[in-house]
């Protein structure tokens, strides 16, 4: 007699993650595992009709910033609303272990700068229950979630762990410190760590405006760390780039994971300094790949795009003299000086100057837009309030203030900064399109009151291919298998990302007709009254984490079957 199944999902149309075409099945799951997919005989204990609703499974988001949600919070959202079900952070050589007593408040700050997560959120919720990697990892393992978490070394913690002040000047590594550093990478490795990430980005500083102590690592340094790691098990060396340094940095990693046969995961974006750069480096890559690399390239979704705002952490305003001596007033109080003829006269009289904030740029009107309802990340020029003011006979500054005060002061202003030097998303297409390409970069859990990327996976399905009216779009079966079996794999995940006997019943349910994203609003519900920017998703009608379901038409249920992920996991027999 067949055991019932703890779950029946009945009639779907499956995209099953192979990239193969949609078809219509049962799929039944125990045990956290799917155990038949076709005509289920059985009655689950329990049920959903999926009948003309999108099945797919779980998708796996290789690039977030929760390493302090996960110590505050059961629920690791915004990602959860979108599908995810599996979620790596650690990225771009940021983390909070190991690490000192002495340096919480270093890598805070560092954590703070790089990834827009205010101190006073990290230093009120982060408990530092440890202090070397496997303490940090076995007292995750202690905790639950609404979805899988896997976590990464990052290299900022491991530098100043080893080398102290030096490591955070960016002084060069002795052999002793790499030897300290390779040892303490393959420990990671054996806790559980699936990778280790670096950052050699400019853009990357400290809330007190340093560099990131990774900045100029040496060749010697990465590479005694990424061999140590591959020696104690797969591992990908996951990295950030900058565009000044692009040329000589991304061969120098080509150099590393040739050497010691480590994966290596990094970022491709469309940058206006360079457009056509990105096309160089994927040549690059592919070349290094039929060598016998394995190289992943990590690609946005859609621009990453800063939001602009009286409520959020930059706007176009904020060097001006006028607004300066009233930015400290609560949000209410801003507002209703803004009203005020003569201080709009003021401010609008005066001109914006450079700071030596990385994600702040003397604003360009061609390239901000209002985002609109439902948000439009795929707007013409003419468009830009730049073109708009010039078509009204204005100047751009004041449609930008009027819009900022729209809504009580919350109006959000949309800049596109990479991946939209042409205008459109041509380059992202091609570059989704890749052999070597992934979905990543949603830095879920990070840039709280500047970006809100979370939505990625919700977006890959909306726009790319459903509602893109400017460009080609993507097929279904694709798009769902790049970002749930193709960006498992990338991490070593091998027993996830598929609908098929055998593998990890992670599974969402859409309602593909309905599935739309909301703009973005500011929440503050992190520690200390924290703020956050998150957007609203309809269309999923149930997310299910090892046959559990942790959402129902877009709420939680208050299930928590996640867990940390201890290392690459093995293939489904």
């Amino acid at each position: 007699m067949t055991a019932q199944p703890d779950l029946v999902i009945r009639g779907g149309t499956i995209a099953d993650g192979t990239g193969r075409a949609l078809y219509e099945a049962d799929v039944a799951m125990s045990g956290g595992r799917i155990t038949e997919v076709g005509k289920v005989q059985a009655k689950g204990r329990e049920e959903i009709d999926a009948k003309g609703k999108l099945v797919t499974p779980g998708f796996v988001d290789v690039h977030t910033h929760y390493d302090g949600q996960v110590t505050w919070s059961h629920e690791i959202s915004p990602s959860s609303q979108n599908g995810v079900t599996t979620a790596i952070m650690g990225n771009c050589g940021v983390g909070f272990a190991p690490c000192r007593p002495a340096d919480h408040q270093r890598l805070i700050q560092l954590m703070e700068g790089v990834e827009d997560i205010p101190e006073p959120v990290l230093s009120a919720g982060i408990p530092w229950a440890w202090e070397s990697f496997p303490e940090y990892v076995n007292w995750l393992s202690e905790r639950d979630f609404d979805m899988d978490i896997g976590t990464q070394l990052p290299h900022a913690a491991l530098r100043v762990y080893v080398m102290g002040e030096r490591g955070a000047r960016r002084d060069p590594a002795t052999a002793d410190d790499n030897r300290a550093m390779a040892a303490l990478a393959s420990e990671a490795v054996r806790a559980g760590a699936l990778g280790f990430s670096t950052s050699r980005t400019l853009n990357h500083r400290t809330s007190t405006g340093d560099y990131t102590p990774t900045l100029k690592a040496g060749e010697d340094e990465l590479t005694a760390i990424a061999g140590a790691m591959q020696s104690a098990g797969r591992s990908v060396l996951q990295f950030v780039l900058d565009i000044s340094t692009i040329h000589e940095d991304l061969r120098m990693m080509l150099r590393v994971a040739e050497r010691t046969r480590c994966p290596i995961s990094f970022s491709v974006t469309q940058n206006d300094r360079a457009p056509e750069r990105w096309r160089q480096t994927l040549a690059e890559i592919n070349a290094a790949a039929a060598g016998g690399l394995s190289v992943t390239t990590q690609i946005a979704a859609r621009p990453v795009g800063l939001l602009l705002g009286l409520e959020l952490s930059r706007n176009p305003l904020q060097t001006h003299p006028s607004y300066r001596k009233i930015a400290h007033l609560p949000l209410a109080e801003r507002v209703a000086e803004m009203r005020r003829p003569e201080l709009r006269a003021a401010i609008l009289s005066e001109q914006a100057t450079a700071t030596d904030d990385p994600l702040f740029f003397r604003p360009n009107y061609d390239k901000m837009y209002l985002l609109g309802d439902p948000p439009d990340y795929e707007q013409p020029p003419e468009n830009a309030l730049g073109a708009q003011a010039r078509a009204r006979g204005c100047r751009p500054e004041e449609l930008a203030y009027d819009a900022m005060l729209s809504d009580d002061g919350r109006g959000m202003l949309y800049v596109p900064f990479l991946n939209y030097a042409d205008g459109n998303l041509d380059a992202t297409y091609e570059m989704l399109r890749d052999p070597s390409a992934v979905p990543g970069l949603s830095d879920g859990g990070a840039h709280c009151g500047i970006i809100c990327d979370a939505s990625f996976p919700t977006y890959l399905l909306t726009h790319w291919t459903r509602d893109r009216k400017r460009g080609d779009r993507l097929s279904v079966p694709f798009v769902v298998a790049a970002q749930s079996r193709k960006t498992a794999l990338s991490v070593g995940l091998n027993d996830r990302g598929l609908i098929a006997a055998g593998y990890k019943a992670d599974v969402n349910v859409i309602d593909y007709d309905r599935l739309h994203l909301h703009p973005p609003k500011v929440h503050y519900d992190l520690p200390v009254g924290g703020r956050r920017l998150m957007q609203q998703v309809d269309g999923y009608e149930a997310t299910i984490v090892s046959g559990v379901v942790t959402r129902r038409n877009g709420e939680a249920t208050g299930a928590r079957p996640g867990r940390l992920i201890r290392g690459t996991q093995a293939s489904v027999q």
